[in-house]
């Protein structure tokens, strides 16, 4: 049995099974349609917020887990003479972080907890958690975790293609005006993520083919040839869209691994039905 204990949060978008076969914890954010409030991707799941998100007049709200929520996790993993490491959302995004910070801070000295800001969303740090409860489960030590951690965070290239800027302008990213034409011009927004964890526009495209031939274009000017593992992230209802961008990758590089997952409701809220998430590293 493995020393080190893996936490994570509900926006890694890590899909159940494989968390419960690695054994990893995730402490849920919330979503609040008006009064009504769910734990992300345990109350709420995916398919059926999409189904709740295109048919709600305003935009769903999300909320961080307390220090509470967290203390709680530690407290359990550290009496059980674990090490944990807590790698979590960017901190740009979310005070999720902040909290699990807090929640370090509650506990004596002798506690081991190592908290991570991944400066990430999505599975664009989800896939870094997963390797590092692999190596976990392969008897690794917290300091080779942390390295790696550190390491495939360095390597991570990463994009979103959002498929409508409505949601955008709805939480305030852009103007309601730039929202209305970039929606009459058919613009696809191409979406990334800086060293500092904070979202920037990679680039703008007329039409769906486009933005994901200028994604591929990205990758290559980054990865040029090397084998890579790919990751794709997608919304229910909007699954050839995920499956037109794979085939694309696939074409262009030489995948050693393909791993899909869902994007779920906390980051769907802000990027809407239809995103397609695109995580690559070298193999």
């Amino acid at each position: 049995m493995s020393s080190v204990a893996l936490v994570t949060d509900s926006t890694a978008d890590i899909p159940r099974g494989m968390r419960e076969r690695l054994g990893i914890s995730m402490v849920p954010l919330k979503v609040m349609f008006g009064s009504e409030s769910y734990l992300d991707n345990i109350e709420l799941q995916p398919a059926e917020f999409y189904r709740k998100l295109t048919g709600s007049p305003v935009l769903p709200t999300t909320s961080q887990p307390s220090p509470a929520d967290f203390f709680d996790v530690f407290k359990r993993l550290t009496d059980e003479g674990k090490s944990v490491v807590s790698v979590h959302l960017s901190g740009a995004f979310s005070g999720t972080y902040q909290s699990a910070m807090i929640a370090k801070s509650m506990f004596e000295d002798d506690a081991d907890i190592t908290v991570i800001d991944s400066k990430s969303a999505s599975y664009g740090y989800g896939m870094i958690v997963v390797a590092a409860a692999e190596l976990a489960a392969r008897g690794a030590s917290k300091e080779e975790i942390i390295a790696e951690v550190h390491r495939l965070r360095r390597e991570m290239r990463l994009y979103f293609l959002v498929d409508t800027l409505e949601f955008l302008q709805k939480g305030g990213r852009i103007g309601k005006a730039a929202a209305l034409v970039g929606s009459l011009l058919n613009i696809k927004p191409i979406l990334t993520i800086d060293d500092e964890g904070v979202i920037n526009s990679a680039d703008k495209v007329r039409g769906q083919k486009r933005a994901m031939a200028r994604i591929a274009e990205l990758l290559q000017a980054d990865l040029g040839d090397r084998p890579v593992n790919l990751m794709i992230a997608l919304t229910p209802g909007f699954e050839e869209n995920a499956k037109d961008m794979a085939a694309l990758l696939k074409e262009r590089f030489n995948v050693s691994n393909y791993v899909e997952t869902e994007i779920g409701p906390v980051i769907g809220t802000h990027a809407g039905p239809g995103t397609v998430g695109v995580f690559v590293t070298p193999a």
